[in-house]
């Protein structure tokens, strides 16, 4: 396993690199960053192509670390555009929160915003190719908006299965912002929910019938992922999280859409997120792109290579409206 740890930007830190997990472009490195709060995160960049186009900020889903990302970084490089990606608080390699370190646990949703704040203030220090734009996955898109809702750096973006909406079995779904207000009033619930354990989702279901993929071979890459780097794991999630993304998407959902150019995609097998919150936010986006890839899972960007190709293009004819290559 080639682990690589040294920097072109002396004044960011390094830390560790899977570059054979990750399989990106070359040149990728990781660096240690530190959120307002203490808490250390890692960020990861794979540099730009010759006059590149921007960069892109890949923000992942719960679960989810920089190296799982290689290939879309490798894509998009091939599409003009340097890329990076962060463990955000909680996963991947950075600070844990709790004593069970596979808990999927956060204090407060907003807490994430210290950690794209922190991803920025980097990027700028590093003088990362400009226009930046943004791609958020599941638990990411979540972030990016409320992001882009506020203070955007960003002059487009996209997203994939975006969390708009946690879903829950259909009998709780009129009660659950009342029950997500209940527990986070009664304190930190650290218990998993029904359904959930200390065991990663890619190592404890099979192939068949799972949520996220129906590429086997991507399926095999993640969970040689965590084989080979166990660090990297992250299970169930705490009642407490859950909670806590129940009324941070209640919060979004009565935000506009921002005027940025943007596209969107969710698979028409979609399972994990709320479907009729994003149809809800994309009918309300002027001029998104709303597309559908058929038989899709949550993850489009671990599917077979024509979906992820056709992501791929979708997000950089979007992207390219707003980047040109630097001079």
């Amino acid at each position: 396993m080639t682990t690589q740890t040294s920097s072109d930007w002396p004044d960011a830190p390094p830390a560790p690199f899977f570059a054979d997990l990750a399989m990106g472009p070359a040149g990728g490195q990781a660096f240690w960053l530190r959120a307002k709060d203490g808490i250390r995160l890692r960020m990861g960049i794979w540099p730009a192509p010759d006059q590149a186009k921007g960069t892109v900020f890949l923000l992942p889903g719960r679960t989810e670390y920089v190296e799982k990302y290689g290939p879309s970084a490798r894509a998009f490089a091939q599409r003009g555009y340097a890329m990076l990606a962060v463990d955000w608080r909680g996963q991947g390699l950075a600070d844990r929160l709790i004593p069970d370190p596979v808990k999927g646990h956060v204090v407060n949703f907003l807490d994430y915003q210290l950690d794209l704040d922190a991803v920025i203030a980097q990027a700028q220090a590093l003088n990362l190719p400009k226009p930046w734009v943004v791609l958020g996955h599941s638990m990411g898109a979540a972030i990016a908006l409320r992001h882009l809702v506020t203070q955007s750096l960003f002059s487009a973006c996209a997203f994939s299965g975006p969390m708009f909406g946690v879903e829950v079995p259909p009998i709780l779904r009129p009660v659950r912002s009342l029950i997500a207000l209940v527990l986070q009033k009664c304190g930190p619930v650290l218990f998993y929910p029904p359904g959930m354990t200390h065991t990663p989702y890619v190592m404890r279901v099979p192939f068949t019938g799972n949520r996220l993929t129906k590429d086997r071979e991507m399926w095999e890459w993640m969970q040689d992922h965590l084989r080979q780097e166990p660090g990297l794991a992250l299970a169930g999630p705490s009642f407490h999280w859950v909670a806590e993304a129940i009324l941070e998407c209640d919060r979004l959902a009565k935000m506009p859409s921002p005027n940025l150019p943007c596209y969107c995609a969710v698979g028409t097998d979609e399972r994990i997120i709320d479907i009729p919150r994003v149809d809800d936010r994309m009918a309300h986006w002027p001029g998104a792109i709303y597309a559908h890839p058929k038989l899709a899972e949550h993850e489009v960007m671990m599917d077979n290579t024509v979906l992820r190709d056709a992501f791929y293009d979708g997000c950089t004819a979007v992207f390219d409206t707003v980047c040109q290559p630097e001079l």
